[in-house]
């Protein structure tokens, strides 16, 4: 393998590992942002655009 080839590997493998890191890091947040969530609606807060007809 020459050492163009080896250039080329090694920065798909790190754009990969940053690529997966970053959905790992999106998912992460969106559980919690959901859980957190959940929390809010659990305690009677509710959002804005879910207002019923009664205004």
């Amino acid at each position: 393998m020459s050492a163009h080839a080896l250039y080329v590997t090694a920065a798909y493998l790190v754009s990969a590992f940053v690529l997966a890191g970053l959905i790992g890091w999106i998912l992460a947040d969106q559980r919690a942002r959901l859980r957190e969530l959940a929390k809010l609606e659990a305690a009677g807060t509710r959002r804005r655009s879910d207002r019923t007809a009664t205004n």
